[in-house]
């Protein structure tokens, strides 16, 4: 079975093989590669401690890179997750979140935030089902609270939050 570890900046290559090779059944290769751009070094370089890494000796398998808001000291923000195609749907990435969740609850976090595409449906429903609350939007699009220009002109995003720990905080 794979071992979780901390994410190291020294990751940061391999892990943008695997955005690009594992959204690559989903995407064109450019689009697998702007995909990549959304995980810069700097992420890895300021968030390693608190960021996840599933591997065996074949190499990662799936990760999660997450931060402690430095702004809002109860809270917490997943940025990004990828796990391997071949093990999808067998609980890894439910088990790196309930680590971040556990983690993060240690060091007095009580909620976590985290986005998403509209379009990534299979995400909005992973969230969903991991116990987060969508956060109401400007506007609503088959159901779904959305935010306009979140992340720029044309880029809309769900937002999402999850009360975690002593929720009496």
């Amino acid at each position: 079975m794979p071992d979780v570890r901390q994410a190291h900046v020294s990751d940061h290559r391999a892990i943008l093989e695997c955005i690009q090779q594992w959204w690559g059944d989903s995407r064109t290769p450019d689009q697998a590669r702007q995909l990549s751009l959304l995980l810069p070094k700097l992420f890895l370089q300021h968030f390693s401690s608190t960021s996840l890494v599933l591997e065996d000796a074949t190499g990662i398998k799936a990760f999660l890179v997450g931060f402690h808001s430095s702004d809002n000291e109860d809270e917490a923000y997943i940025h990004f997750v990828g796990v391997d195609p071949d093990l999808r749907g067998q609980g890894v990435a439910r088990g790196l979140y309930t680590l971040f969740f556990q983690r993060a609850a240690e060091a007095g976090r009580s909620k976590v935030h985290a986005i998403t595409s509209p379009a990534n449906t299979g995400s909005v429903a992973f969230h969903r089902a991991m116990g987060f609350e969508l956060e109401k939007g400007d506007r609503e699009v088959e159901g779904l609270p959305l935010h306009s220009d979140y992340d720029g002109p044309g880029q809309d995003r769900v937002c999402f939050s999850k009360r975690i720990g002593d929720r009496t905080r």
